[in-house]
């Protein structure tokens, strides 16, 4: 099951699903076929603090000026959906394209 999939069912469950949805204003979204380099930015916080944060954004939109790196947000989910992640065994996940971390360069 994707993790579009898996977020269909289980985001209801959770006290602000939106917080896991991107499309963003501003947000960046680059075909990822033919990019060398797949950076996820990891901020060790839930989403409200660290899309609040300067040093994410400059990084973020810094990177993604370079045609071969595609730089993608990931955020520390509230303990709520942590537990139905664990549970049902969902990967931490880019807020852009929901790709596993575990799939990125870096």
């Amino acid at each position: 099951m994707t993790v579009e999939k898996q977020l269909e069912k289980l985001l209801p469950q959770v006290s602000k699903p939106t917080r896991y949805m991107g499309n963003e204003y501003n947000s960046i979204k680059k075909d990822k076929n033919g990019i060398k380099t797949h950076i996820a930015l990891a901020f060790p916080d839930v989403y409200e603090v660290g899309m609040s944060h300067l040093g994410i954004k400059i990084l973020y939109h810094l990177l993604n000026q370079d045609s071969d790196i595609y730089a993608e947000r990931v955020f520390a989910p509230w303990v709520d959906f942590e537990d139905l992640m664990r549970s049902e065994g969902l990967p931490l996940f880019s807020l852009e394209s929901k790709t596993a971390v575990s799939e990125f360069d870096f």
